[in-house]
């Protein structure tokens, strides 16, 4: 399991090296703190800091929300959600972490989704 920095930096590197789409990448706890992560350099952030935090707040909120129902129809491999200057991914680490990643909207979904499992199953 992973769980020391030098896990995570590899997971964070691998991802944000993966494709040039990628905005911002994090590993968060089942509290929404940020135990690893940071965006790409030289891209425009959207959101205040405060509503960054407020962002992953929600978002690691609903991860760990939605799989209460797990039990009756499987854990979650991820959930994707786009807007209009974004996409946002999150997808479990383990039981307690998430990964949770913007990118421009032009990532190609399915195949951006093939490879961050990909890579955090190698890894």
């Amino acid at each position: 399991m992973m769980s020391n920095r030098e896990d995570f930096y590899n997971l964070y590197n691998s991802i944000m090296n993966s494709d040039d789409k990628v905005r911002f990448v994090t590993i968060l706890d089942n509290q929404g703190d940020v135990l690893f992560g940071g965006q790409r350099e030289g891209i425009q952030n959207y959101l205040s800091e405060e509503d960054q935090k407020k962002s992953i707040k929600h978002v690691t909120d609903a991860w760990f929300s939605r799989n209460q129902f797990s039990s009756g129809i499987g854990g979650g491999k991820y959930a994707m959600a786009e807007y209009g200057k974004v996409k946002r991914f999150t997808f479990p680490l383990n039981d307690s972490h998430i990964i949770y990643i913007t990118t421009e909207p032009e990532v190609e979904s399915s195949q951006f989704i093939e490879n961050v499992l990909r890579i955090r199953e190698s890894l």
